[in-house]
């Protein structure tokens, strides 16, 4: 998947930088050994087809990912955009509210990417809005935005999912982007305005992500879904993914030498 986000300068993740992953990671992780019990006590047929140590030991990986998936991806993003010069805030509260005018132009023009009558255009989709977006009665309940970058003017909104959303989430995401531009344009109509979505790793790493991408209703030219590489190498506007994984490769080994002592 190509873009055009543009990184402005060349940088790995300090050290500094680095330290406060790695504790954090520890933190997280050691916090779930620590404390970690099986939710399900009782699996008889999981227990007798796999044996109960290893759906124990499934039990606990599955609890891990939901760990990892949850609020761990916005805080190692801050400390990496910070790192990089520019401002960073997770569960940012976006204010404003969508006017009718507004409110129907998403609604048609969501209606007609789900049907295929167009394809996203991120900056016309901008523009549109920037033209009628005002204040008005609709309070968008879906406004708390997982992160929020700015980079000198320009102000990015980006909402971090998991990996493999189906068709349907995929369409309230990209809708839930149109009404967070709405929302700001209408707070300040000259903005320099950017809403993504953005998924921390790739799974069919090293084949292009293609899951539901392809039907026209993001824009990728424009980096509208940023994935792996892409996303890291943006927020910390530099090479900084492969600084990343080492981290979270020098993390590991801690984690696992105290699983190996028997902590979950």
């Amino acid at each position: 998947m190509s873009t055009c986000v543009e990184l402005v300068i060349i940088l790995t993740i300090s050290t500094n930088a680095k330290n406060k992953i790695f504790d954090l990671l520890i933190s997280k992780m050691n916090g779930k050994i620590d404390n970690y019990s099986r939710e399900t006590t009782s699996a008889p047929f999981h227990d007798r087809l796999l044996g109960k140590g290893v759906y124990d030991q499934f039990s606990y990986v599955q609890s891990l990912n939901t760990t990892l998936g949850m609020s761990i991806w916005e805080q190692i993003a801050v400390i990496i955009c910070k790192d990089a010069g520019g401002y960073a805030e997770r569960q940012y509260h976006l204010q404003g509210t969508v006017n009718s005018s507004t409110d129907n132009f998403i609604r048609n023009y969501m209606n007609e990417l789900k049907n295929n009558r167009v394809r996203s255009d991120k900056l016309f989709e901008i523009e549109e809005i920037r033209k009628m977006a005002g204040p008005g009665a609709l309070d968008y309940s879906n406004s708390v935005v997982d992160l929020f970058l700015s980079f000198g003017d320009r102000e990015e909104y980006i909402d971090i999912t998991s990996v493999k959303p189906n068709k349907k989430e995929f369409q309230a995401m990209k809708e839930k982007l149109l009404y967070w531009t709405a929302m700001r344009l209408g707070v300040k109509s000259d903005a320099d305005v950017m809403t993504r979505l953005a998924m921390p790793y790739n799974p069919y790493d090293p084949e292009p992500y293609s899951r539901w991408t392809d039907g026209g209703l993001y824009d990728l030219s424009n980096g509208e879904i940023l994935v792996g590489r892409e996303f890291w190498d943006h927020v910390g506007q530099g090479n900084v993914y492969d600084d990343l994984l080492d981290i979270f490769s020098k993390a590991g080994e801690l984690v696992r030498k105290n699983l190996g002592k028997g902590g979950y």
